[in-house]
């Protein structure tokens, strides 16, 4: 057992960020499958910790979970969801990282499915039809993230041509505007709040392709910040910081005038009796000084 949980611990740190994302989603699955056995057998209630882990379109559960902007992208409400989104986010992720980088694809899945979020507790808060559902509205799933990475990456390169069995070749910006249309059509259908978080991811992906085409590129800022999240539990090193100390200026101009002297000298020499009468030491200084 404990073999099998270190080559598990060694591909998840040996894998790309997309292999990442999808262990993770996995794992977070089947951890709370698991739980859910021992729920029915020992007779206690899951559903107050799952109820903090999903995004609830209710302000103020909201105001008491921020985490759940984060932590809902991860869980899913049954085995063919968590299929269905990783195979999208799989066959996305593959064509996304032939042009752009780790760190990008990463930063499209979170704030994809942050906006996709964002989207969804508007529209539960702002849409009639759907207002009087607010109290027990929440959202879980990968899907508005992993939207957001199939659009991102249809934006980028639209013509990119992909082959489906029994359907021939298919260029990504048709696959994309399929899923979107999709999910718009399907609101009146069921699960409107769903369909609309997947639009929200969506118009994520397409926005951040189009700022990143004109040079702005989201990721930097959200890279920099997760980086300085993860430095605060990195273990601080023991070795001492060494400082030294700053010179004077007449220390600065002693040594300046020294070295000008030196340099003086080897030129004179060269003058007399040519470049390849120096020692290596003079020409150590005459190196030291023309990179100055």
């Amino acid at each position: 057992m404990d073999s099998i949980l270190n080559n598990l611990k060694q591909e998840f740190k040996q894998g790309t960020i997309l292999n990442k994302l999808i262990y993770l989603n996995v794992g977070v699955f089947l951890l709370f499958s698991i739980l859910g056995v021992f729920s029915f057998m020992f007779q206690f209630n899951l559903s107050p910790i799952l109820n903090q882990l999903y995004l609830p379109a209710e302000n103020s559960r909201l105001l008491s979970q921020p985490w759940a902007f984060i932590t809902y992208m991860f869980f899913h409400n049954g085995f063919l969801h968590l299929l269905f989104n990783m195979v999208w986010l799989h066959f996305a992720g593959k064509i996304f990282l032939q042009y752009l980088s780790p760190k990008q694809l990463l930063s499209t899945y979170i704030l994809g499915g942050i906006s996709g979020g964002l989207i969804f507790i508007i529209a539960y808060n702002y849409i009639p039809a759907l207002a009087i559902y607010t109290q027990n509205a929440q959202a879980l799933g990968a899907s508005a993230a992993v939207l957001a990475i199939m659009v991102a990456i249809a934006t980028y390169t639209p013509n990119y041509s992909v082959r489906f069995p029994f359907i021939g070749i298919v260029k990504l910006k048709h696959i994309a505007i399929f899923s979107v249309m999709l999910d718009l059509l399907s609101i009146p259908k069921g699960n409107a709040g769903g369909h609309i978080a997947h639009l929200g991811g969506a118009l994520f992906g397409y926005l951040y392709i189009k700022q990143l085409q004109k040079g702005n590129d989201f990721s930097i800022g959200f890279t920099k910040w997760i980086n300085n999240i993860s430095n605060l539990f990195k273990p601080k090193s023991k070795l001492k910081t060494v400082h030294k100390r700053k010179k004077t200026d007449t220390q600065f101009n002693t040594e300046k005038s020294a070295q000008q002297i030196a340099v003086d000298i080897v030129l004179e020499k060269i003058s007399k009796s040519g470049y390849e009468s120096l020692s290596k030491e003079e020409k150590a200084t005459l190196f030291s000084a023309s990179k100055k």
